[in-house]
């Protein structure tokens, strides 16, 4: 492989690591506007409109139904939010309630023990409330500054949603002009190989989305039936915050769902604690079984080259990598199959 190559890969994935961090807004609009140009294309073809009138209509069909999607599915998960968040103070009280007559019926227990077993118990005491208290300061703590950043985020969030949207309709206009452009970058000898990997590269890309999706939604749907089981209060937002958590760098399924049951098991209520730790064991192992086979039935590269591509990614640069690193191995097969890529070896 010579210099050049190797520089062009370099440049390529630090490219990539800008659209999937600063460029958020341009790569989502550009990877939807060649999902909407089937439907454009067809709308061309069938009316004869134009360009713009066409991806105009198809991109605000997609902006409606956008909006009725989030509006139906996020009504009833906001309601039990809300609910969740007004009731959140009776549950602290709750929990002090449980935690002062643990501690007085450990007192009375303390006071009738042998001196030397009592010290033993008071230093082991001591250190178990010194755990527990750590653990749930670091807990508050990260679910607290989550939501401080993503409050912070807000006004963020809406510039880039803003830009999102006009990114997506001045795309839509020009996306063959855009591919013509980007094909001419390279050597006339390429230009071939080069509208094959991009061909490729949007039908895996595509297949990684809908396995991610595929995933949360299964995700979502093995939580919500452990909750319907165990009979919790507010099932849909419960299952919805175990989702978001579970794709958090820091925090994980096991930041909802293990304090909770440790919760519960100190109010004596141990048949859910039990159930709640068997869901959080049954999510981790779904998750770890059937991520790899989703996505690498979905992108073609196979489960194990997708589990190496999303932990080092992950490891390299976090939850950007989860995305970036699969899109790598993609990049580089479709590259190989098509002659782009072509070294060997050479021991000699």
């Amino acid at each position: 492989m010579s210099m050049k190559t190797i520089v062009m890969i370099v440049l390529g994935i630090g490219f990539l690591y800008g659209l999937f961090t600063i460029g958020m807004p341009f790569m989502l609009a550009i990877m939807i506007a060649m999902f909407l140009e089937t439907p454009i294309a067809a709308l061309m073809r069938v009316f004869r409109l134009n360009r713009i009138a066409s991806a105009t209509v198809v991109c605000t069909l997609f902006t409606l139904l956008l909006f009725g999607a989030v509006y139906l599915i996020g009504a009833g998960v906001v309601a039990q939010l809300i609910e969740i968040w007004k009731k959140a103070p009776a549950y602290l009280e709750e929990f002090d309630r449980y935690f002062r007559d643990a501690t007085e019926r450990t007192e009375l227990f303390y006071n009738s023990l042998p001196a030397d077993a009592a010290q033993q118990l008071q230093t082991g005491l001591e250190h178990g409330i010194t755990m527990l208290t750590d653990s749930l300061s670091s807990i508050i703590g990260g679910i607290s500054g989550y939501f401080l950043n993503a409050a912070k985020a807000v006004p963020n969030l809406f510039v880039a949603f803003v830009v999102f949207m006009v990114a997506l309709y001045l795309m839509s206009y020009s996306l063959p002009m855009l591919k013509s452009q980007f094909i001419g970058l390279f050597e006339e000898k390429s230009r071939g190989k080069v509208d094959d990997v991009l061909g490729n590269l949007r039908s895996s890309i595509f297949g990684f989305l809908r396995a991610q999706l595929i995933l949360s939604a299964l995700t979502y749907l093995v939580s919500l039936t452990g909750l319907l089981i165990l009979r919790v209060e507010y099932p849909l937002a419960v299952a919805l915050l175990i989702i978001i958590v579970d794709v958090l760098p820091i925090l994980g399924t096991g930041s909802v769902i293990v304090p909770w049951a440790a919760y519960v098991f100190i109010k004596g209520d141990v048949p859910l604690a039990i159930g709640l730790l068997v869901l959080f064991i049954a999510i981790t192992i779904f998750r770890r079984i059937v991520e790899p086979k989703i996505l690498g039935d979905s992108i073609g590269i196979g489960a194990l080259p997708t589990l190496v591509g999303l932990y080092i990614g992950f490891k390299l640069m976090g939850v950007v990598g989860l995305f970036l690193g699969p899109i790598v191995i993609m990049i580089y097969k479709e590259m190989r199959k098509v002659g782009l890529l072509q070294f060997k070896i050479k021991l000699e």
